[in-house]
């Protein structure tokens, strides 16, 4: 019972975060004119969920992976690190 309670759990996180994926909002147009373009949190948060975004993407071509109303580098950093985080960024931490 507490197995499918946890596999349960986790689909609904990772439905609650597919929520959350980059790309442009095409219903509301008037914001692309006064929305400031997304920064290093908006990269970090957006590489975090990568590998859910990229599973998405995979089936509909709405979602992308990486959010092109950005503002550069500071993105592009937070994404690298978001990303690397998930994927263990090559070190390993013995606890």
């Amino acid at each position: 019972m507490k197995k499918y309670f946890l596999i349960g759990s986790c689909l609904i996180v990772l439905l609650m975060i597919a929520g959350c994926t980059a790309g442009p909002n095409n219903v509301v147009k008037i914001l692309e004119i006064t929305k400031e373009p997304v920064g290093f949190w908006y990269g970090l948060w957006h590489g975090s969920i990568s590998p859910i975004t990229l599973i998405i993407s995979l089936f509909n071509d709405n979602i992308g992976m990486y959010e092109v109303y950005n503002n550069g580098g500071w993105y592009d950093f937070g994404f690298l690190l978001g990303a690397g985080g998930v994927f263990g960024g090559g070190i390993k931490i013995i606890l």
